[in-house]
């Protein structure tokens, strides 16, 4: 952010680095009336000093005037650390939050064939390729979407019209581990 402005950040004054990024910020803000969303992913990863310094850069004036909206996205850890007691002022100023569950295996299903008829093939998959997809997913979409992938390609490199459970089978087939003793 630093170099993008046009501001010098440097360890030994994190609080002056601090003010005039902020100052250019809202300069920036002010002239595009825009304001900029940062997304971040598998936020329960993060340390509780950067988050509490989100909690600084989004918003001024003690918190009446926002800066940047912040979404967080995460497992279950997430809202536990957020509750933690050095979160505690950044969980309490979350507006909204939306907790998803395991998708059952009929939205698995519904998803998937969304998605297909989306591509405009909605035949490439057999009816019990996408039941055995909608199983193996553990009702995580990225799973399933990533095996959905995983067998596009493959299919796509055997140039086959329709992917069924044999090629299931054969790209997620687990290798026979055989170990041979050596004769000496």
């Amino acid at each position: 952010m630093g170099d993008i402005f046009g501001v010098t950040l440097t360890p030994s004054n994190r609080w002056g680095g601090f003010k005039a990024l902020r100052e250019r910020w809202l300069t920036y803000l002010d002239s595009c009336r825009q304001r900029p969303i940062l997304i971040i992913d598998e936020a329960q990863e993060m340390g509780p000093q950067v988050l509490s310094e989100l909690r600084l850069m989004s918003s001024a004036k003690f918190d009446s005037l926002p800066l940047l909206g912040i979404i967080l996205a995460g497992d279950a850890r997430l809202p536990e650390r957020l509750r933690s007691e050095d979160l505690i002022p950044l969980g309490s100023r979350i507006r909204c939050r939306y907790v998803t569950e395991y998708a059952s295996r009929e939205e698995l299903g519904s998803f998937l064939e969304h998605l297909l008829t989306e591509a405009g093939n909605p035949g490439l998959m057999t009816q019990g390729l996408c039941h055995t997809l909608c199983d193996h997913a553990a009702g995580n979409y990225r799973i399933l979407t990533s095996m959905a992938a995983e067998l596009l390609s493959a299919g796509a490199r055997r140039n086959l019209p329709q992917l069924d459970e044999k090629l299931y089978l054969e790209v997620f087939a687990t290798p026979n581990v055989t170990t041979q003793r050596r004769k000496r």
